[in-house]
């Protein structure tokens, strides 16, 4: 039966017409799901602006869908979570990020850095410092310095953390001089605890030498030597420390008087000149008023140097202790006067976190609220 080429004529220019509509319908849904992805960026965009980060979260997570190969995207998601807290969907985000082969080298540096954030602000320690020391000697090699010295104070491991302070020295971000000696500090202190008192002791002198400015460094040298029963070096100590950090004098002021007077007149009286000296140089400061107090042997003219603090600065703390030397005459209400003035001082006699305000009764060196290193100021809340 002979082929009819009628057919063929009226096939071809049907599978044209179906050809030519099918190419529209996917012009149309490509340019419908081009308007859809930024439509939907732009109503993330908005919704951010507006401190709507769950909404902000909905509109990027449709962008995404819509969009899958825009990394920009994912970036702006997971740092959408981070910020409200759900880790373990900022963490998921990066790594699928992490996972794409095509993902270009510099997105992969930052995908790796803000998945190394997500570790660190879940406090997932051990995989935030895998992550950070996989960005050494990136562009972000300072980020991850910085960022595993937290991780290393935060796990206590003050070998480390004083060895990435020493390679911080001398970077952009100042000085890590001071940073370093408080971790030196921390490891004396574990040294102490395991009673390798010598190495410690060690450890403590070559530290002074190498960073006399360092205030907390004297005063652990001035407190294991008092304990090691060497009186005379830990007051040398402490005549060290108003040499070469003075502001924080007021702190050990309680010592150098107690030790000196332990040691003799002589001592005392040397202590009580370098106090003298220090209170003519500064302004008053409780601590040093009371430690002068204790050094005199009149004790109508240790209450005097109360009221010259009193003239000099308006303190309850003072009026409380004046007011101890003197009998209000009435022995029945004399003892509630003086528990209601003391209750009234207490909160006074603290420290307070100049960073974030944390107060407590002790003197930290490191805070336990905001983490920061000598964010206290060494005068109690009443002197500030």
């Amino acid at each position: 039966m002979p082929f009819d080429w009628s057919w063929l004529l009226w096939a071809l220019p049907a599978a044209f017409a179906l050809g030519w509509l099918a190419s529209r319908l996917d012009l149309r849904q490509w340019r419908l799901e081009g308007r859809r992805a930024p439509r939907a960026y732009f109503r993330g965009l908005h919704h951010l602006l507006n401190e709507q980060q769950d909404q902000a979260i909905d509109a990027f997570v449709e962008a995404v869908r819509n969009d899958p190969d825009a990394a920009e995207l994912y970036f702006a998601l997971g740092g959408l979570f981070r910020r409200r807290g759900d880790y373990d969907r900022a963490v998921r985000v990066h790594e699928h990020l992490l996972a794409r082969a095509d993902l270009p080298a510099a997105d992969r540096q930052r995908a790796q850095h803000a998945l190394a954030h997500d570790f660190l602000k879940a406090g997932l320690l051990d995989r935030a410092e895998a992550a950070f020391t996989a960005l050494l000697g990136t562009r972000y090699d300072t980020d991850a310095r910085l960022a595993l010295l937290h991780v290393y104070e935060r796990g206590r491991d003050w070998s480390r953390a004083a060895e990435m302070a020493e390679t911080l020295e001398g970077s952009a971000h100042g000085s890590f001089r001071l940073r370093r000696a408080h971790h030196l500090c921390e490891q004396a202190m574990q040294l102490q605890r395991q009673q390798r008192t010598t190495e410690a002791l060690a450890l403590l002198e070559g530290l002074v030498q190498r960073t006399p400015e360092s205030a907390r460094a004297w005063v652990a040298l001035a407190e294991l030597r008092q304990t090691l029963g060497q009186t005379e070096g830990a007051l040398q100590a402490l005549q060290a420390l108003a040499q070469h950090a003075p502001a924080h004098l007021p702190l050990v002021a309680h010592a150098l008087a107690q030790w000196s007077r332990a040691l003799g007149k002589p001592h005392a009286a040397q202590a009580r000149a370098l106090l003298q000296t220090w209170a003519s140089q500064h302004p008053p400061a409780l601590d040093v008023t009371q430690a002068l107090a204790t050094l005199d042997d009149d004790p109508a003219h240790g209450r005097r140097r109360y009221v010259e603090h009193l003239r000099h600065e308006p303190s309850l703390v003072a009026a409380n202790l004046w007011l101890a030397g003197v009998g209000l005459g009435d022995d029945e209400a004399e003892p509630l006067v003086r528990r209601a003035l003391e209750r009234a001082c207490e909160p006074l006699k603290r420290y307070r976190c100049a960073a974030c305000g944390f107060e407590a009764r002790q003197y930290f060196w490191h805070c336990p609220g905001c983490q920061g290193w000598d964010t206290y100021p060494p005068r109690r809340v009443e002197e500030l």
